[in-house]
């Protein structure tokens, strides 16, 4: 192993790129048709480290003019107090929105970066808890039509051998409930009694009527009804959570630890994207509170982003495969996973094991 003395970080390299949905999407409160990803390239000592998130191309921006000159020297084995550094200069912009997003994906370039220094995996820099990371299969657009609906439910569970699944319901802010049922018993039909079905409602709902469709739900076997209402009503989600038997589950959204702990009475599961939360970091503490609450961690979003750091928790219960971040991630990097069989391993080569293919990307560039 080479020697761990001071390697110090260079100005980070960023870049944004915008990529066209290969369908129109939605959810129970927005509808898209392209997804925004900000990579950013920390480099010392000879290597480099990547990580990324998903958010508008001004992100960029804001790491070239606001943090870079934070991160610029510091120690790259020092990942904890760089953080730290990261998040204080960001006080007076605001540590949400856009500043969340920026810090989160130089953080996970961080720690890429210092396992690639010490030419070990990210799972043994921070200590494994388990070989394999399950996954579930996430898409289900409120904008597919049945049949689109059926082809990727198909395709996780009897194609790839994914034995847990979830749509988006909710649709134009509730005002489609009908549909929705109809919409989760299409999907129970097509996955069989044996997967376990999960929903979405993106926050549509109002407490009442969250209730009211969660009963229905859980005749088709859904046990995890994710974000009934919206994620900061924290009595409204404790009032699902209390009088259904699926799982309720936020926190997908949050971006700091006093937004996770607030979150955590009101839920059965809590969910974190280190996209948003911190990166590594900021998800590795909000998996340390969730476990002193008796909860599990799932991770929300960008999954080549969480495997590495999933495997070294003892609390999780899975990774969201999402549908536009699986898409992006493959076409974007050298080193993407098989989730053939519900589980993924992120314990090969250095790092996260990700590479950034850019001649392939130019196309998308934007920022």
């Amino acid at each position: 192993m080479p020697d761990s003395g001071p390697v110090r970080v260079e100005a980070p390299a960023v870049s944004a790129y915008t990529i066209p949905a290969d369908a129109p999407e939605a959810d129970g409160t927005l509808a898209w048709d392209a997804t925004t990803i900000v990579v950013v390239e920390v480099t010392g000592g000879g290597a480099t480290g990547t990580g990324w998130t998903y958010a508008p191309a001004a992100t960029a921006g804001l790491v070239d003019e606001v943090l870079s000159p934070v991160l610029r020297g510091r120690d790259a084995f020092a990942v904890p107090a760089a953080h730290d550094a990261l998040v204080e200069a960001v006080r007076d912009t605001g540590s949400q929105g856009l500043a969340c997003r920026a810090i989160s994906a130089l953080d996970i370039a961080l720690w890429d970066l210092k396992a690639r220094l010490l030419e070990v995996p990210l799972t043994r820099l921070i200590g494994a808890a388990r070989k394999d990371v399950p996954v579930y299969g996430s898409g289900g657009f409120t904008t597919y039509h049945d049949t689109h609906l059926a082809a990727q439910l198909n395709g996780w569970v009897h194609g790839q051998r994914i034995p847990r699944v979830k749509i988006k319901i909710g649709e134009d802010w509730g005002r489609a409930a009908a549909r929705d049922v109809a919409r989760v018993r299409t999907a129970r039909d097509v996955v069989g009694r044996q997967a376990e079905l999960y929903v979405d409602a993106g926050g549509a709902y109002t407490r009442k009527q969250a209730v009211r469709i969660g009963r229905v739900l859980a005749e088709h076997g859904v046990g995890w009804f994710e974000q009934p209402v919206a994620a900061d009503d924290l009595h409204g989600l404790a009032l699902v959570r209390d009088a259904l038997v699926s799982d309720v589950v936020a926190g997908g959204h949050g971006s700091d630890l006093p937004y996770f702990a607030r979150v955590i009475p009101s839920v059965d599961c809590l969910q974190a994207d280190a996209t948003r939360c911190g990166g590594l970091t900021g998800w590795l503490r909000a998996a340390a509170l969730a476990q002193a609450h008796g909860l599990e961690l799932s991770a929300r979003g960008a999954p080549h982003a969480h495997v590495a750091v999933a495997a070294c928790v003892p609390n999780l219960r899975h990774v969201e495969w999402f549908h536009d971040h699986v898409r992006i991630e493959s076409m974007f990097f050298d080193g993407a996973l098989d989730p053939t069989g519900g589980t993924v391993r992120a314990d090969g080569g250095t790092g996260h094991g990700l590479l950034l293919r850019t001649a392939d990307v130019e196309e998308y560039r934007v920022a």
